[in-house]
């Protein structure tokens, strides 16, 4: 039996309509599930904002809560700049963290390129003990750490040759920047393991073709590696340098065992409520007001990173994507 063609029209038209109220309501459920996640990220972000720009009579005014009325933005962010020492620390976390930070993402470059283009005996070994700086954290092994850079040896030979004659030619580079470089030149810095590890996953990606051409031409393993692996390694050095400065400047361990003065900032906003306190301010657990000083010194914290992230965030998904990072 043939369907008449005007009700074969309307079926039509009745299916494509339930379609588009299909994808309308997925769309809308999408949207509100987005909106959702989106408010739970961003939460914490609006909340600092708006807590440091509220002056002390905001904090007892409940016809106002998430635009204050009066602000007080110059006192609260001037006290957050004295409570944390903003401009020394900041000088200092760019001697202990940034160059340190630098330093690392050439180092793990050169140790992922040997460990993913070369075989020689110990890889295997070698990489079991990678993995093995990725799963052990860092405060596992803080403590031998912090022995051996007090009386830095090499191989126990110094001691060796103290027992032997008495003399200690051990030195301590405690409280100085060879802490932090030291590691990051031989690629165990702050989480140095995970960064190589991306590397080397995008070099294992490179074409052999490239390197056997550079051999062809005369052209040694360190000559490839400066030559043709490092200028086509833009794409992983934009997602390493990312991962490695956020985790150098929220550093907080390393410079509160290696430091005792001079304190980055990493260091510095953790003591924030203490230093308030030395000059004068009480705990914000009785004085409320005191929170909006700690809100600021939170922002003036995020804000150098935060800024770095928004310059280079399109290059850094577009990194991701390629690099083939997920989880």
């Amino acid at each position: 039996m043939i369907m008449p063609e005007n009700k074969l029209i309307q079926r039509i038209s009745l299916e494509k309509a339930k379609k588009k109220s299909v994808i309308i309501l997925m769309a809308v459920i999408r949207t509100l599930i987005f909106l959702a996640v989106g408010f739970v990220v961003i939460y914490p972000l609006f909340y600092m904002i708006t807590t440091s720009f509220m002056g002390k009579n905001e904090f007892f005014n409940t016809e106002r809560i998430w635009i204050p009325e009066r602000t007080s933005i110059l006192y609260n962010y001037g006290e957050a700049i004295k409570g944390l020492d903003y401009v020394n620390s900041l000088k200092n976390t760019v001697i202990y963290e940034i160059i340190s930070s630098c330093i690392e993402i050439a180092a793990c470059a050169f140790t992922a390129y040997g460990l993913s283009r070369f075989k020689f005996k110990a890889k295997n070994f070698l990489l079991f003990v990678l993995f093995l700086t990725i799963i052990v954290p860092d405060i596992m092994v803080i403590i031998p750490r912090v022995g051996n850079y007090s009386k830095m040896d090499v191989l126990g030979i110094f001691w060796l040759f103290n027992k032997i004659t008495g003399i200690d030619l051990r030195f301590s580079i405690m409280d100085t920047v060879w802490a932090f470089y030291l590691p990051s030149m031989l690629s165990v810095g702050l989480k140095s393991g995970m960064l190589i590890f991306i590397y080397m996953q995008f070099f294992k990606s490179l074409p052999y073709e490239l390197e056997e051409a550079a051999y062809i031409d005369g052209a040694g393993p360190y000559r490839t590696f400066f030559s043709i692996a490092l200028p086509s390694s833009g794409v992983v050095i934009i997602t390493v340098s990312v991962f490695s400065l956020i985790w150098h400047w929220n550093d907080y361990l390393l410079c509160a065992m290696y430091l005792t003065e001079n304190y980055p900032l990493g260091k510095q906003i953790n003591m924030l409520r203490e230093n308030l306190e030395a000059i004068g301010h009480i705990s914000y657990f009785e004085y409320p007001e005191t929170m909006a000083i700690l809100m600021a010194g939170c922002i003036l914290f995020i804000l150098p990173m935060l800024i770095f992230y928004i310059i280079v965030q399109h290059w850094f998904i577009e990194s991701i994507d390629r690099v083939g990072i997920t989880g």
